[in-house]
């Protein structure tokens, strides 16, 4: 931290207590880039980092509002392991009071960042990379931690703002009913066998401004439901949203953080099956980055002013059955995982394989996946659920909140895997088959956050 920085967090922390009813946010962004070597996340496949094309950050909103104060926090990661959130709140209440149902941790789900080894079956297995990659976990929860402290003494008076923009040439369902009456999982381009997308997408940006009363940017939070996988590489890369906060900060102020946050994107990714060039690489996320930008700024001519009220949240954590495996799954798995080379398994059978080991490990006790909800006033609220969600849970979700806008960030607090739809467990192929929890825990899930969005919406 610079000397100037010191001084301005120093000067805020001595600063006149806030009035009743005023509206103060603070926002900073911490580095959690890793060191070249480290492990790095997102595949079916052993890869060590060799470089950085982007940094990587924990970046936190903090609100306040009549004493009480909420933190909404995002991380250029995975996934979100719930011991690292834990920990993660444990500090931030220590350090900067904020009840832990008031925090909310998540991850963008870049694919070109660290391993987070969590006691999966999928942990690097090698003694070098685990012992980096745990290093690497340790090191977390102090530095989400930090981003909070740090926006939480830059507390200014500020105001609220909320938009919803639509963006609907870049996200696309990557489930297709097939010719052969299947449903496929990423087919391919131009492949003559598709039929239709065998479920939606959901277009919607929302965009929640905050400013100071003199309209000095403070901070932006944007939410998207489309998979971080465009970068790929061997290279560290917060993938799209990079380019995003860039453009934004040049637009605005490079003082403005800018905090992105994946919706229920659990079957949508950014692949255009219907156009022919290829969409991978840094100039895919640049180009991506851009798109949302534009629609980011054009947002911003729409935006309506909250009218706030001291930050409420509700969480609650659900236990999910396990998905159904059989004694002959697990020793067909245990041989399957360890072969390689000529003798590799087929995709499908590897994922398979992990998700029976990860079950079996668990020795029958059910997943722990955390709903939390944070109000802002009585039309905005954001929601936090712990995994990969399909997106049609989400759409459910928004369609029946009692508040005019719901933000859902999912892979919040932890990370249970996939959460298909129920409907999707019958048709097979990718998610369902890499899906940790039993059919039914996406619309438990789902009536869940509903039902605290309810009971938040009554609380004064």
């Amino acid at each position: 931290m610079t000397l100037r920085t010191i001084l301005w967090c120093c000067a805020l922390t001595f600063a006149p207590t806030a009035l009743a009813g005023e509206l103060r946010v603070g926002a900073a962004a911490v580095p959690i880039t890793p060191n070249p070597g480290t492990p790095m996340a997102g595949y079916y496949s052993a890869r060590a980092a060799e470089g950085v094309d982007d940094d990587l950050y924990a970046k936190a909103i903090v609100i306040e509002q009549d004493g009480a104060k909420a933190a909404l926090v995002v991380c250029d990661l995975i996934s979100m392991p719930r011991p690292v959130a834990e920990d993660a709140r444990r500090i931030i209440g220590q350090k900067a009071g904020l009840r832990p149902d008031h925090v909310m941790v998540s991850a963008t789900h870049t694919h070109t960042g660290p391993v987070l080894p969590t006691g999966s079956s999928r942990d690097p297995s090698e003694e070098e990379p685990a012992a980096v990659a745990k290093q690497y976990v340790r090191t977390l929860p102090e530095l989400i931690a930090r981003s909070v402290v740090l926006a939480e003494r830059n507390l200014r008076p500020a105001r609220a703002w909320v938009g919803v923009g639509r963006e609907e040439s870049l996200a696309f369902n990557r489930r297709f009913f097939m010719k052969d009456g299947t449903v496929g999982w990423n087919p391919g381009k131009k492949n003559p066998d598709v039929v239709r997308p065998a479920g939606p997408t959901d277009p919607e940006v929302p965009v929640v401004y905050f400013d100071a009363p003199d309209g000095t940017p403070i901070a932006t939070y944007v939410n998207f439901a489309m998979h971080l996988d465009t970068v790929g590489g061997l290279r560290v890369s917060a993938d799209y949203p990079h380019t995003l906060s860039a453009i934004l900060s040049k637009l605005k102020s490079p003082e403005m953080v800018t905090v992105f946050s994946i919706g229920c994107a659990g079957d949508i990714n950014h692949i255009d099956v219907n156009w022919a060039d290829p969409q991978k690489g840094p100039s895919e996320a640049r180009r991506i980055g851009t798109v949302l930008a534009g629609e980011v700024v054009k947002t911003t001519a729409r935006l309506k002013q909250v009218n706030t009220t001291a930050p409420r949240g509700r969480s609650e954590v659900l236990p999910l059955e396990l998905a159904p495996i059989s004694d002959g799954d697990v020793e067909w798995a245990r041989k399957t995982a360890v072969k390689f080379g000529k003798d590799a398994p087929s995709f499908m059978d590897r994922v398979k394989a992990f998700k029976v080991l990860d079950v079996h490990a668990r020795g029958g006790k059910p997943l722990e996946a955390e709903v939390q909800v944070i109000k802002l006033g009585d039309d905005l609220a954001f929601v936090a659920l712990p995994g990969e969600i399909f997106v049609e849970l989400g759409l459910d979700v928004k369609k029946r909140s009692p508040f005019r806008h719901t933000v859902i960030a999912e892979l919040a607090n932890g990370s249970v895997g996939y959460v298909p739809t129920r409907r999707a467990y019958d048709q097979g192929n990718y998610e369902p088959v890499s899906a940790r929890c039993a059919a039914g825990s996406g619309e438990k899930i789902a009536e869940t956050a509903v039902r605290l969005l309810e009971q938040v919406a009554r609380e004064r």
